[in-house]
């Protein structure tokens, strides 16, 4: 895989430190749990506005947990395309027929350290349910999920429990939602309706 900043040591030690600092000074809180697995599927919600994207950037530089994540393509656009390549994002065309869950599935299979984040919603407007696409890669390379989080209305960020998926998609998906009840986005009216019942799980 191509660099990023998580594979710059002076570079990325920089960013940790002032990324912590950012969140300090603005007030965030962050529970700093470390992943016990090192190939695992990230998902993040509530993902309601583009701030969501610069905390889960802050806590992931401030944790120095190299990761990869999938943006839509318009974010690679112009001047910030490298940017945002060199802070591991990689660009989904929607438009395009691409097999995008056996393309990254076999990057797992392909490395023994390899985390992917990605927004289950899709996009920041609202939706009604969530995309599963997270779950069929993280089911084909037979990885578990850790759901990362942001709350505005605590200023609070932070990573969850690894959930070992159980193969039944609309039950996973249905616990996964449920760990993001208590959590509040930037603009509440734009998230999805969640439900209960959340189990935990290791891989």
């Amino acid at each position: 895989m191509r660099i990023t900043v998580f594979d710059t040591p002076v570079v990325c030690q920089l960013l940790s430190v002032l990324a912590w600092l950012v969140l300090k000074l603005t007030g965030w809180k962050v529970k700093r749990q470390k992943p016990v697995t090192r190939r695992f599927v990230m998902i993040g919600a509530p993902h309601t506005s583009n701030w969501d994207f610069v905390i889960f950037m802050g806590v992931a530089l401030q944790m120095r947990m190299p990761m990869f994540w999938l943006g839509k393509s318009s974010l690679f656009k112009g001047p910030m395309g490298p940017i945002m390549r060199y802070l591991g994002g990689i660009p989904v065309h929607r438009e395009r027929n691409s097999n995008l869950v056996n393309q990254a599935a076999a990057a797992f299979c392909c490395h023994k350290r390899f985390v992917l984040a990605l927004a289950p919603e899709g996009t920041r407007s609202h939706v009604t349910k969530w995309k599963t696409g997270f779950w069929h890669i993280a089911q084909e390379a037979k990885v578990p999920v850790i759901p990362a989080y942001v709350d505005f209305s605590q200023k609070l960020a932070g990573i969850g429990p690894a959930y070992k998926l159980t193969g039944d998609k609309q039950q996973d998906i249905a616990n996964l939602q449920a760990f993001y009840a208590p959590y509040k986005g930037k603009i509440p009216q734009q998230q999805p309706t969640l439900v209960a019942n959340f189990k935990t799980g290791t891989h």
